[in-house]
């Protein structure tokens, strides 16, 4: 209980992510240890959808776990934000993070196919994944035009296929935020500002290819070859009655192009700046603003300082820009064994044996006498040990001893965790004839015998079925009446605090009256965090 209070208010580090984590695994211990897959415990989980807000209710260790999971993600997300984009280090850190977060809201949604809370379900889980990567790719970008874009051919072309990507991803997480059922609960600013930057980056991609097309003419001696393969690569097919190497020689058609593709950055810009003003959250975040207009303005003087009276007969559309990048983000698995854990109730036995899904009589004392060195039984087994072969008529058989009993203690010595030859030294050791030991015997003796060629998975299971709590409001009532009957005297959760604190995490308390708990959002776009480059 004390590391699931730290939980509450973990630092917004890799510290505060292994703690996360370690709790995590404690509850993987503790669920095979006191968690019988048969029947319910009588503890009560609860937390609150972080995005829809309703509360989720349930007596399985499951719902805990999964919402760790989620808030192990939320704050990578943190540490992402919080990283310092006006450096190197600062931006390759923030695009760890937020593959980290993709990866742990991605195991998530492979492990826990059927949670009851909506902003766990698949589809949501699909979409937060998305738009951690996106903000990665973005972050990728960035860290490109730190050191400066110079006005350099081949230069032009890399950014410009960087920016096309950060589109292109940005477009794609629009679309996934669009479609039902998750746009009914996805936050409109979220969406708002997913396609705001689609077409930012758009905007930025041709304003980039247009610079390199009017500002740089092919030079005598230049890499004809080299510049041929840039443009032939920029896009997917050339407008019709162009080619890349008669372009690059023609000043007029590079000229007449370039301005083609400062139209559509135009266009998209204007676009970017509507949506923008539509919604009300976006409209008040002032450094945004300040990037969508500067980006405008600069693709309208240029083109306005390259505008022709016969502009008018001369129209074409610029073709679409292949994005390409020279890091491709990815998803990075958590590694949940890189955090040690010690069980807390090693002390009970070794889990593979003392673990929840086995019965066991309560420990029985077995007075019995050593006669001439014979204990009467052989043992078998390491950690614990096991009676084996045992002989009806010797002093332990008549004491009550049987075959298959699994040894805890010898003369008050715990010997759960001991080997074979440690038991045999105990039980022939200080010359005494007189053993006091206790056993216990499985219930269910035949099916789960130990055995040194015995396995026993631990792990968590690929998919669970849970059921989802109704949404309606007399529903819910009904139901949290029929739950409360069954609680025992112990009820896990938390009071529920909509007041804004140092923590914005949050993980359920031990409490007496029913808990209610609010997970916490992944963090909004990274653009947001902190003031951005004007490109």
């Amino acid at each position: 209980m004390d590391l699931r209070q730290a939980c509450r208010t973990p630092s917004r580090d890799e510290a505060g992510v292994e703690l996360l984590m370690s709790y995590f695994n404690q509850l993987g211990f503790v669920e095979s240890r006191f968690f019988p897959p048969t029947r319910q415990m009588g503890l009560l989980f609860t937390w609150y959808d972080s995005l829809t807000g309703v509360p989720v209710s349930q007596q399985n260790l499951l719902l805990e776990k999964a919402s760790i999971l989620f808030n192990i993600g939320a704050l990578y997300t943190q540490i992402g934000t919080r990283c310092d984009r006006q450096t190197q280090a600062g931006l390759e850190s923030a695009v760890d993070a937020f593959q980290r977060a993709a990866g742990v809201l991605n195991h998530l949604k492979e492990t826990f196919t059927h949670t009851p809370s909506y902003d766990m379900s698949p589809a949501m889980l699909s979409v937060l994944v998305k738009m951690m990567l996106a903000q990665a790719q973005e972050n990728v970008f960035e860290k490109i035009c730190l050191p400066g874009i110079r006005n350099e051919f081949f230069m032009l072309v890399k950014v410009a296929q960087e920016a096309a990507k950060v589109g292109e991803v940005y477009r794609q997480l629009h679309a996934a935020m669009s479609q039902a059922p998750v746009k009914e609960n996805i936050p409109y600013s979220w969406a708002s500002l997913a396609c705001v930057k689609s077409h930012h980056y758009g905007a930025l991609a041709h304003y980039f290819v247009a610079t390199l097309l009017i500002d740089h003419q092919l030079k005598p001696g230049a890499d004809e070859d080299h510049q041929e393969k840039c443009l032939s690569q920029l896009y997917d097919h050339m407008p019709e009655g162009l080619t890349p190497l008669a372009t690059l020689k023609n000043g007029h058609q590079r000229r007449l192009l370039g301005k083609s593709h400062l139209r559509r950055a135009i266009a998209h810009h204007e676009e970017s700046v509507r949506e923008a003003s539509l919604c009300k959250k976006l409209r008040h975040i002032d450094v945004l603003q300040e990037v969508l207009s500067a980006a405008h303005q600069r693709s309208r003087l240029k083109y306005a300082q390259h505008q022709e009276d016969d502009e008018l007969l001369n129209l074409m559309d610029a073709p679409d820009i292949i994005s390409k990048t020279e890091q491709e983000v990815e998803i990075i698995l958590p590694q949940f064994s890189k955090v040690t854990a010690t069980d807390f109730f090693q002390k009970l036995g070794p889990l593979s044996v003392f673990s929840a899904n086995k019965k066991w009589t309560p420990p029985r004392s077995i007075h019995f006498t050593v006669e001439e060195g014979d204990l009467g039984f052989t043992l078998r087994g390491n950690s614990p040990v096991q009676v084996h072969f045992l002989d009806p008529y010797c002093s332990a058989a008549l004491a009550g001893a049987k075959e298959g009993d699994y040894i805890v203690s010898i003369r008050d010595v715990d010997c759960k965790w001991l080997t074979v030859s440690e038991v045999m030294k105990l039980l022939k050791g200080k010359g005494k004839d007189d053993v006091e030991m206790k056993v216990v015997s499985l219930l269910d003796f035949t099916s789960s015998m130990h055995n040194k060629c015995a396995t026993y998975s631990v792990g968590m299971q690929k998919t669970y079925s849970m059921i989802c709590l109704a949404i309606d409001d007399d529903d819910k009532t009904d139901k949290t009446k029929k739950i409360s009957k069954k609680l025992s005297f112990l009820s896990w959760g938390t009071n529920k605090n909509r007041q804004k604190s140092a923590s914005t995490l949050c993980l359920p308390s031990v409490g007496v009256a029913r808990p209610q708990v609010k997970k916490k959002l992944p963090s909004p776009f990274s653009l947001l965090n902190s003031d951005s480059s004007l490109y």
